[in-house]
């Protein structure tokens, strides 16, 4: 995995890797634990599935064929496909007891959706951030962005940014992902369902998420001038 690591930026140290999948979500969290942002720029597609969905709610011979890795991933959620060029994956780590760091699970991601709403209200993207309990369909355990938790974005009803994340005693990392376009048939057909359910379920998913068509480096400056400084 090629990495560059740039200067600090507003008290955030910052990664780009480019890379599989697999090698970025095998890595630990760095240690000292310090505020990071790490990037991944995917050099072929990967599924990542949740740190505990099951494997069988994926088409493994499709993924072959189409030869896309099958990549877990250490924090909750459902599925997210990454294609080179079309998602844009951040890694948001912050120490434990820094003034970020919040006890409350259900409360630890609003600051960093407030980010995000702000970065895309930069961009001229009006955006709300969801501070709720989750909101869960009929497809939340299976895909990312058939659902809406705390801490998550929207714009106009529709999904933008995917917010999971994953805490240790050291530690939180917030694993971010926004697509630049949302079509709910490419990580359905991979999905182990019969064609009837893949049917319905594109269908029902359709207007449950949609993308942010921007150059990956324009959204991630936006979101770096958002962050809370120190």
């Amino acid at each position: 995995m090629d990495h560059r690591r740039g200067g600090d930026r507003t008290g955030w140290a910052l990664e780009r890797l480019v890379g599989s999948a697999a090698a970025f979500h095998a890595r630990d969290l760095p240690e000292p634990v310090t505020r990071t942002i790490s990037v991944l720029e995917v050099d072929r597609p990967a599924l990542v599935i949740g740190s505990t969905q099951p494997e069988h709610h994926v088409d493994s011979k499709t993924l072959e064929g189409e030869e896309i890795e099958l990549v877990r991933r250490r924090s909750g959620g459902g599925a997210v496909l990454l294609v080179p060029d079309q998602a844009l994956w951040l890694d948001v780590v912050v120490p434990r007891g820094d003034r970020l760091w919040d006890d409350d699970v259900g409360r630890a991601t609003h600051w960093l959706g407030s980010a995000w709403a702000g970065a895309l209200a930069a961009l001229d993207v009006a955006a709300t951030v969801h501070t709720r309990a989750l909101v869960a369909t009929r497809w939340s355990a299976w895909l990312c962005f058939a659902a809406l938790g705390p801490g998550e974005v929207s714009t106009g009803g529709r999904k933008v940014v995917g917010i999971a994340q994953r805490r240790t005693r050291h530690g939180a990392r917030f694993q971010c992902v926004v697509l630049r376009r949302w079509d709910p048939s490419s990580i359905v057909g991979l999905l182990a369902l019969d064609a009837p359910t893949k049917a319905a379920a594109v269908a029902e998913l359709a207007e449950a998420a949609g993308g942010l068509d921007r150059p990956s480096d324009e959204v991630l400056d936006a979101v770096m001038t958002h962050l809370p400084s120190r």
